[in-house]
């Protein structure tokens, strides 16, 4: 498995394992996931080694000569070393979502998609489920608290899968229950209207059997153009109550409905209470809003994978209900030049509700640079976002942004903050690294 780091790759390869298969995997380097891995047995190589073995020819290769199958992560592409000497060896390659969809087939699977809210409903539905006795597997889109791993090890006929809408990939899986939690445009990259976007989505709806279930709010911001010609019966998640969560705000309690009413749709027999054990003891996914601890002068330091004008838009208005008095601090790390050009302008509206926006470098992932879109574009996107200050007024308003250009300057300037502030490093790139650097270990 190349890029066996990747959040749903190393879900999978721990999937295969418990399914018998021998399993090893390379990556860029270490991660959370990959030291997860290695402690489950997994062999995984890391960085210039990886490289380096890959080059060196066959009796050196990372890839063993009986390898049935290499499975590769998005982020890996055609000139890869290892992919290049795996089409040498005739080796079958598969990529993440294909080798997911040929396991999805072979088991009932409840899939849960949608722009906001995947991964926490995810982990939530795998939870009640394993609560209420019907042990399922589990691919989650991060690292949940309550099972210590993106994996839940269960039965082998039960899946419980997180589907990206990225490049189509939800369409490869075989749902008989499927979550839409919500549908705006994102992945502009792959999706250069909404409107395209929304055909995925309808094409995945449409794909659900008769017999199957489709669990959404159909009353929700495109959710009419979303069901057109589905055929199987669809269910209203907003119908179900909430107990009190452990996760704060009202997307997450629209979280839970749809995860209790897809638990209930699979399995009528599952209780109110069972279910709502299950969501008012649920602890939470990594970096989804995740509590890091304090910097040496006392501010609370939070990480939070925002990375969508409105999953930001949400996150800061809890926040503001769950802390009334804090100043609230934001380290941003815009994901991908595509989304950051073609939401720049939702990006600065929402970014503008913090007292303070540090923004770094953007996160290329797959991308080349834009030019003109920067950094400093965007902290220029959330200034302009609210309207000037009386004449004689200065500072002390929400909307305040600064671009900075390397994690250290966003560190020493994270670390001057005062016990009166609460910081909160986001975004889908690597800037929860910043949040373990400022905190007191």
């Amino acid at each position: 498995m190349v890029g066996i780091g990747g959040i749903g790759m190393s879900a999978l390869a721990q999937l295969l394992v418990h399914q018998g298969k021998q399993v090893s995997g390379s990556d860029r380097e270490e991660s959370p996931t990959t030291r997860l891995l290695a402690e489950k047995g997994v062999s995984v190589s890391i960085g210039l080694l990886a490289e380096a073995s890959a080059q060196a020819g066959h009796d050196r290769c990372l890839i063993p000569a009986d390898t049935e199958l290499l499975i590769y992560s998005d982020a890996v592409w055609l000139d890869n070393q290892e992919r290049m000497r795996a089409k040498e060896m005739k080796i079958p390659e598969m990529s993440y979502f294909e080798a997911l969809g040929q396991v999805s087939k072979k088991m009932r699977t409840l899939a849960v998609t949608g722009t906001h809210g995947k991964t926490t409903t995810t982990g939530m539905l795998a939870a009640i489920l394993k609560h209420a006795g019907k042990d399922p597997s589990a691919i989650v889109g991060s690292i949940v608290s309550d099972f210590k791993s993106n994996y839940l090890e269960g039965r082998d006929d039960l899946l419980v899968v997180e589907a990206c809408e990225y490049k189509d990939h939800m369409l490869k899986l075989s749902p008989e229950i499927l979550v839409m939690t919500n549908a705006e445009w994102d992945h502009t990259d792959y999706f250069p209207t909404l409107e395209k976007m929304l055909e995925s989505f309808n094409k995945a709806a449409r794909a659900v059997p008769k017999h199957g279930v489709v669990v959404t709010n159909p009353d929700g911001e495109n959710m009419s153009v979303v069901l057109k010609g589905v055929t199987a019966r669809v269910v209203d998640y907003t119908k179900e109550s909430t107990p009190m969560l452990k996760l704060l705000g009202e997307f997450n309690r629209e979280n839970a409905r749809a995860a209790k009413a897809a638990a209930r749709a699979a399995f009528p027999d599952i209780v109110e209470t069972v279910a709502d054990e299950a969501l008012k003891n649920f602890k939470g996914s990594w970096r989804r809003f995740e509590y890091k601890g304090e910097t040496p002068n006392g501010a609370q330091v939070y990480d939070d994978y925002a990375h969508h004008p409105t999953a930001i838009k949400k996150t800061l208005r809890a926040v503001r209900e769950k802390f009334p008095g804090k100043r609230i601090v934001v380290a941003f790390h815009a994901h991908l030049y595509s989304r950051t050009r073609d939401l720049m302008k939702g990006f600065g509206e929402a970014l503008a509700k913090a007292d303070e926006v540090i923004i770094a470098p953007i996160y290329p992932a797959r991308e080349e640079p834009i030019p003109g879109i920067t950094n400093h574009a965007l902290a220029e996107a959330v200034r302009r976002s609210l309207p000037a200050l009386p004449t004689g007024q200065a500072g002390g308003r929400q909307g305040n942004a600064r671009a900075l250009d390397s994690f250290n300057e966003i560190r020493d300037a994270l670390l001057k903050c005062d016990s009166d502030t609460l910081i909160i490093t986001m975004g889908a790139g690597d800037i929860y690294k910043v949040a373990e650097q400022i905190i007191e270990q």
